[in-house]
């Protein structure tokens, strides 16, 4: 994950934990098409879950006032998806930056924000383990998801 500058407020959070649910949503049609059987079928639970995320997400900035960010037509993958392998590395990747927007929000939400926040990253890290699992990678879980290295 590339460094950025920390949110001050929970809508710059927020508005930020959009974008990256717009590129995790992107993602998952490229992983998708390389795999088969559960692997799929995980693929379309978790693009499904980052677009209910989105969703919420385009709710709660429009009706509480903050600016919503526009979805991109693209999004440029950091590699290409070729293979099951590059698929399930892609997947977790995908967990792994989108995890580390909702840990952004952390500092600056509080009460039912917080929640939402923390709930998001907390999904993110399982279907990041998940993946991992999948893809045979050691260890499965990490101490701080959403961490930055």
């Amino acid at each position: 994950m590339t460094r950025r500058q920390a949110p001050t407020d929970a809508g710059q959070a927020f508005a930020d934990a959009l974008a990256a649910e717009y590129a995790a949503i992107f993602a998952y049609g490229p992983i998708g098409v390389r795999l088969t059987g559960a692997a799929r079928r995980d693929a379309r639970s978790a693009e499904a879950a980052h677009r209910a995320r989105r969703d919420a997400l385009v709710l709660q900035l429009t009706t509480g006032g903050g600016q919503v960010p526009a979805d991109k037509a693209g999004y440029a993958l950091p590699y290409p998806v070729t293979d099951r392998a590059a698929a399930l590395r892609l997947a977790i990747e995908v967990e792994e930056r989108t995890a580390a927007y909702w840990r952004a929000a952390l500092p600056v939400t509080t009460g039912a924000d917080r929640t939402r926040a923390l709930n998001a990253l907390t999904d993110c890290a399982v279907r990041a383990a998940r993946w991992r699992r999948a893809a045979g990678v050691d260890p499965v879980t990490v101490a701080f998801p959403g961490r930055p290295d």
